[in-house]
C-alpha cells in the first residue's frame, strides 16, 4: 500500500507488465555445453522469472525466444551486443565473456522495469582489458592480524565465494589474484617434498576441493584466475626438515633470502605442479620484496627467472604472468653493474617476448597504499617513479595500476565522478592494461561490522560495500557508463527512498579523498582515513591538530596549514589551482551540508538496510564538517603561535570545540549500529586495554578531545622571534 501510494502511475504500469509477463512464454537458446553460455542462460532466467516470464524450451511456439551466441567476426574481446526484432532477442558476445555480460546487461534492463518488448539494442565493449580484484586470503596472510585472522572460516565457504565471484562478473570486473605468503601446501601434496605438508589426507582434501571449485566457478563466469604470492616462503614443516629458510614462513614476512638449492627445487617444483593440478587456475604473480632481504635487483630478478618463472614454463600449458615492480626506486645494483631497478626489471620482462598467455601484467601500487586520495599519480610504493616501464612503449607488457584501499571499511563508499577521473588521467595511455582494486589490510568476507538485530538484505561484508565495486568495476569497463545506471541500482533496492543517495554518497565520501589528498601516506598504516587516523612514530593514533599542522600533503595541489599560514604571513600567495586550508574546508562545509540536506527526511523504519545507507552518509558528512573546523582551529593555532594575537587562540579553541561536536555526532550516529571492529593498521600499537585492537570512532573520542586542550595549552613563539 505504501508503494503504491508514494507511485501510482509506477505500480500500475510494473503490474500492467507482470500480468502481460505471466502470459508469455520465453525460450532461451544457448549451447548448454559452454559452463559460460549456461552461467549466462541461468542468471538471465532468473531475471526473466522475478518479472514474470515463465521459461519454456519450445522453440516454434514460444511468445519470445532469446538467442545467446558468440559472434567473433561482429564483435572484440568481451564486447556484447543485444539486439531485439520482433519476438527474438538475440544477444551476442565478442567471446564467451562478452556473451555473459551481454546476458546480465539484458537481465539488469528487465530488473529496471523494461518489458522484453520494449527493450532497445545497445552495443559495449572494454575501455581496460585488465580489471581485476586484488584479494588476500585470511591463511598465511601478509600481515598476521585479528583483522584479518576473522575472516578463516567465511573465507572457507563455497556458498560465499560463489556469491562473489557473482559480484565481480556482475560488476564486469574479470580476474581475481589470490594473494598468500605461501599457497602451495594449501593447494598439492609436493610430489619430491611430502615432509612440506602440514595436512592429514582428509584435512588436504578438504583444502584441495575449496581451491578447484574457486578456480572452476570463476571460469564458468569468465574470470581469469591468479596465485600472487611473496617471494621465498616455504612451509615451517620444510623449513624445520631441511633446517633451511629459518624464518621464511608465517608471520614473518621481511625476511632475508635463503637461496639454497633445496629451497630452489622445492618452489620451482611447487609452481609447476600446482599449474598442473589446477587447469582452471589461469596464472602467477611474482614479487620482488619480503623473503629476499639481503638480496641485490639482479640478484632478486635471476632468482625469479631460475626458479619462480622457469617453474611456470616447465608446465606443459599456457600460463598467465603478474610481474610486480620492484619496492625499491633508484640503482642499488651489483657491484660495476649501472643499471637501475627498473632497466633490470625491464630488461627481464621483455626477454620473455611471448612465452606467456597474452600481456604480462605489471603491477603498481598507485600513490602507494593509498590511491584513494588523489587521481594525480604522486609516487608508487618505494617513492616517485621514472618512465623506464613506459619509454619506449612496451610491447609484451602492459602497466595496471593497484588501487589499494587501506582507508574505509565500514563505512560504505561512492564516488564516481573521481573513478571516471582517475581513469580519464591513467587509463588512457597505451602502456596501461587495467587496474587491481583491493586491500592489503582488509579482507572482504565476514561482517564484522553490524550491530543491530534487525535483518538485512546482506550477508558478507562485500555486499555492503556494493556501490564500491560496481563503480570501480562498470567504470573500468566503460567509463562512459552514466550515473543514471548507479541510481537505479539505489531505486531497485529502495525505490523512491533511494533516489538521493547516490548524489549524497558522491557527496559526503569525497571526505574520505580530501584527507588523503591533505594528509601525506606511504605504506599500508600510515593512513586510516575513515578513523582519522595515521602513524605517528611507532603507533597509530588519532591525528592531531598539531599533525595536521605540521604534515605534508599528497596532492601537489593542496597546501598544508604551515604552509598556508606562513606564506601568508609573508605577503605572499597561491595560484588559483592551489586548494588552500580555508578553500577545502569550504569546500568540505558545502559538500557535507548538502549530502545532510539529502538525506534528511528519509524514513528508514522498518528498513536497516537502508537506515545503514543513510547513516553512513551522516557520518561521512559529520567527519567532513568536523575536518573543516579542525582546519580553521589548526590555522588560528599556527597563526597564535608564530606570531601572537591572543584572539587566533581563542578562534583555534572554538573550532576545535565545533570539530568534537561533529565527532560527537559520529559517535552517537554509530555507536549502536557498528561493533568494535579489529584494524589492523592497530597492529604495532599494543595497547593492553585495546589488545584485540578494536577500532570505534567512540574509543578515540577522547584522542579528539585532546585538540582542544592542545589549543588552550598552546603558547606563543612570537616573543621569541
Amino acid at each position: 500500500m505504501t508503494i503504491k501510494r508514494l507511485f501510482p502511475s509506477f505500480v500500475l504500469l510494473f503490474l500492467l507488465n507482470a500480468t502481460a509477463a505471466c502470459a508469455q512464454e520465453v525460450t532461451l537458446v544457448y549451447d548448454e555445453t559452454v559452463p559460460q553460455e549456461a552461467y549466462a542462460a541461468r542468471k538471465l532466467g532468473e531475471a526473466l522469472e522475478e518479472q514474470g516470464y515463465e521459461l519454456g524450451s519450445d522453440r516454434s511456439g514460444y511468445d519470445h525466444l532469446i538467442s545467446l551466441s558468440v559472434h567473433e567476426e561482429r564483435l572484440g574481446s568481451e564486447a556484447f551486443a543485444i539486439v531485439p526484432e520482433d519476438r527474438v532477442t538475440s544477444v551476442y558476445g565478442g567471446d564467451h565473456r562478452g556473451l555473459i555480460y551481454g546476458a546480465l546487461a539484458l537481465a539488469e534492463t528487465l530488473r529496471n522495469g523494461t518489458p522484453l518488448t520494449a527493450v532497445e539494442s545497445t552495443e559495449q565493449s572494454p575501455n581496460l582489458a585488465f580489471r581485476g580484484i586484488k584479494y588476500n586470503l585470511p591463511w598465511e596472510t601478509y600481515r598476521p592480524s585479528s583483522a584479518l585472522d576473522q575472516h578463516y572460516e567465511t573465507a572457507r565457504d563455497l556458498d560465499y565465494w560463489e556469491s562473489f565471484l557473482d559480484m565481480m562478473v556482475a560488476n564486469r570486473f574479470n580476474a581475481i589474484s589470490l594473494w598468500n605468503l605461501h599457497p602451495f601446501t594449501f593447494m598439492i601434496q609436493p610430489k619430491n617434498f611430502p615432509e612440506a605438508s602440514p595436512w592429514s589426507d582428509k584435512e588436504f582434501a578438504q583444502w584441495q576441493r575449496l581451491y578447484r571449485e574457486i578456480f572452476r566457478m570463476a571460469k564458468e563466469r569468465g574470470l581469469d584466475t591468479y596465485l600472487v604470492h611473496w617471494s621465498i616462503f616455504v612451509s615451517r614443516e620444510f623449513a624445520e626438515a631441511h633446517s633451511v629458510a629459518e624464518q621464511n614462513f608465517y608471520p614473518h614476512y621481511y625476511v632475508e633470502g635463503d637461496t639454497s638449492e633445496i629451497v630452489r627445487r622445492y618452489l620451482r617444483e611447487s609452481v609447476t605442479q600446482v599449474l598442473e593440478e589446477y587447469p582452471n587456475l589461469d596464472g602467477f604473480g611474482i614479487s620482488h620484496g619480503e623473503g629476499m632481504a639481503g638480496m641485490t635487483p639482479l640478484e632478486r630478478q635471476k632468482w625469479m627467472d631460475d626458479v619462480l618463472i622457469a617453474g611456470m614454463l616447465d608446465a606443459d600449458r599456457p600460463v598467465k604472468l603478474i610481474h610486480r615492480v620492484p619496492f625499491s626506486s633508484g640503482t642499488g645494483s651489483e657491484p660495476g653493474v649501472s643499471k637501475s631497478v627498473e632497466v633490470v626489471t625491464r630488461d627481464a620482462m621483455e626477454k620473455l617476448e611471448d612465452r606467456f598467455d597474452g600481456p604480462i601484467w605489471v603491477e603498481m601500487k598507485f600513490n602507494w597504499s593509498h590511491a584513494h586520495s588523489t587521481p594525480e599519480l604522486v609516487k608508487v610504493h618505494g617513492g616517485k617513479l621514472g618512465d623506464t616501464y613506459f619509454k619506449p612503449t612496451p610491447k609484451n607488457y602492459k602497466v595496471t595500476w593497484q588501487a589499494r584501499n587501506e582507508d574505509f571499511f565500514a563505512l560504505r563508499w561512492g564516488v564516481p565522478d573521481f573513478i571516471r577521473q582517475h581513469i580519464a588521467l591513467n587509463g588512457a595511455a597505451d602502456y596501461v592494461g587495467g587496474y587491481f582494486v583491493g586491500s592489503e589490510t582488509y579482507i572482504p568476507a565476514l561482517d564484522y561490522f553490524t550491530a543491530v538485530d534487525e535483518p538485512v538484505d546482506w550477508n558478507w561484508a562485500f555486499e555492503r560495500q556494493w556501490l564500491f565495486y560496481q563503480l570501480w568495476g562498470r567504470l573500468l569497463y566503460d567509463p562512459e557508463t552514466p550515473d543514471s545506471v548507479f541510481q537505479a541500482a539505489f531505486n531497485r533496492r529502495y525505490g523512491a527512498k533511494g533516489d538521493n543517495l547516490l548524489n549524497a554518497y558522491s557527496l559526503a565520501s569525497s571526505t574520505q579523498l580530501r584527507l588523503a589528498s591533505l594528509y601525506d601516506s606511504r605504506w599500508d598504516f600510515t593512513l586510516y582515513s575513515e578513523g582519522f587516523l595515521a602513524l605517528q612514530g611507532d603507533y597509530t593514533r588519532y591525528i592531531s591538530v598539531d599533525h595536521l599542522i605540521d604534515h605534508p600533503t599528497m596532492d601537489p595541489d593542496y597546501v598544508s596549514v604551515a604552509d598556508f599560514v606562513e606564506t601568508m604571513h609573508e605577503g605572499g600567495s597561491f595560484g588559483v589551482d592551489r586548494i588552500t586550508p580555508p578553500i577545502l574546508a569550504e569546500q568540505l562545509e558545502r559538500d557535507n551540508r548538502e549530502a545532510l540536506r539529502l538525506v534528511e527526511g528519509i524514513d528508514t523504519e522498518g528498513n536497516a538496510s537502508l537506515m545503514y545507507e543513510v547513516a553512513d552518509v551522516k557520518t561521512w558528512a559529520h567527519l567532513g564538517l568536523h575536518l573543516a573546523e579542525k582546519l580553521k582551529g589548526a590555522v588560528a593555532l599556527h597563526r597564535y603561535r608564530l606570531y601572537g594575537d591572543e584572539e587566533q587562540q581563542q578562534v583555534a579553541i572554538r573550532h576545535l570545540q565545533q570539530a568534537l561536536a561533529h565527532w560527537d555526532q559520529v559517535v552517537e550516529i554509530t555507536r549502536p549500529i557498528y561493533r568494535d571492529m579489529p584494524l589492523t593498521h592497530y597492529n604495532h600499537n599494543f595497547f593492553e586495554a585495546n589488545d584485540e585492537n578494536l577500532f570505534h570512532w567512540a574509543l578515540v573520542r577522547d584522542e579528539v578531545a585532546q585538540d582542544v586542550d592542545i589549543a588552550r595549552s598552546a603558547e606563543s613563539e612570537s616573543s621569541d622571534r
